[in-house]
């Protein structure tokens, strides 16, 4: 019995996980939009937005090189948010899954740049 409500809870985790994905797509920042729309979007090897992996949504996801990218606002900038996001970095990590971690400013001044880093960080993973 133990084992099924385990099942059942995960499943629902999931589906609310899911379903608050769907949300983040629906109501994506400007610069989320941004850097999905000017480059991730068409990028020659499939990035996903807002993916739900683990117990987690990230940003953005290559799985051809798990590769998680992040965009961060200015909320994480936090002790508290600091600690959240190295402990699931950990976590993914853990996992086999990279994160690659950008300020909402490097898109805004930087976009170039953090395009630079994404395409060169993704082909160096996948020739791995």
């Amino acid at each position: 019995m133990w084992a099924i409500k385990t099942i059942i809870m995960k499943e629902e985790k999931k589906r609310i996980l899911t379903e608050r994905a769907q949300e983040l797509r629906r109501n994506a920042t400007p610069w989320e939009n941004k850097l999905w729309y000017e480059f991730l979007r068409d990028y020659e090897i499939p990035v996903h937005r807002q993916r739900v992996r683990g117990s987690y949504i990230l940003d953005f996801y290559c799985s051809k090189a798990k590769l998680a990218i992040e965009l961060d606002g200015g909320g994480h900038y936090t002790d508290d948010q600091k600690k959240h996001d190295d402990a699931r970095t950990a976590e993914l990590n853990s996992k086999g899954i990279e994160v690659m971690r950008f300020c909402n400013l490097d898109i805004d001044t930087n976009f170039y740049e953090v395009c630079s880093a994404i395409d060169k960080r993704i082909k160096e993973k996948i020739k791995a």
